[in-house]
């Protein structure tokens, strides 16, 4: 998005049941996955903020319209962030998303886009925000997906040059550690 502003987020909300204990603040090579992920939206965005948590190495924002939606929860208080702060656009990744492309921005553009595997690493116009607020305004909670949302704005489903890895058991854990993830 040649010239556009983009605000970064990290969707930290999670309960992280399958992990059994903060899976944003297990280690991994050394480094919290709440860190890498940070890290990984640094390189790319002009800001970055993280959804879900009380505190992070940047600054946070409360799921919206409150705590529990899930990712689009975290997706919504950034876009608001997002548009009331000057942005055009906001790139969503996951805290335990891990082997991102480098170029995430550029492989997701034009936004509205996401991750054909993964539709919560995605590439948001700030224009959505009202489009998300009336989903999450629906009675039927089963109907406020990633999906839906990226189905309900006409957002591509992109396949990425490198297939993320998602961190959800001690298992996944020990898998990230191993050399061929290059940590």
């Amino acid at each position: 998005m040649n010239g556009a502003r983009i605000l970064g987020v990290v969707l930290a909300g999670g309960q992280s049941r399958r992990f059994g204990s903060d899976k944003a603040l297990a280690l991994i090579g050394g480094r919290t996955l709440l860190d890498r992920a940070v890290a990984t939206l640094e390189r790319q965005c002009d800001a970055v903020v993280v959804a879900g948590r009380d505190d992070a190495p940047v600054a946070v924002v409360a799921d919206r319209p409150q705590a529990g939606m899930g990712p689009l929860g975290g997706l919504n208080a950034a876009l608001h962030h997002a548009a009331a702060n000057g942005f055009d656009a906001v790139l969503s990744i996951p805290v335990d998303g891990m082997d991102l492309p480098d170029d995430l921005i550029g492989e997701l553009s034009p936004g509205p886009a996401h991750c054909d595997s993964a539709p919560v690493i995605g590439l948001w116009p700030v224009g959505a925000g009202p489009a998300l607020d009336a989903l999450m305004a629906t009675a039927e909670p089963r109907a406020r997906s990633m999906r839906a949302f990226a189905c309900a704005i006409g957002a591509r489903a992109v396949p990425l040059s490198r297939q993320p890895f998602n961190i959800n058991t001690p298992a996944d854990r020990a898998a990230a550690q191993e050399p061929h993830h290059g940590l």
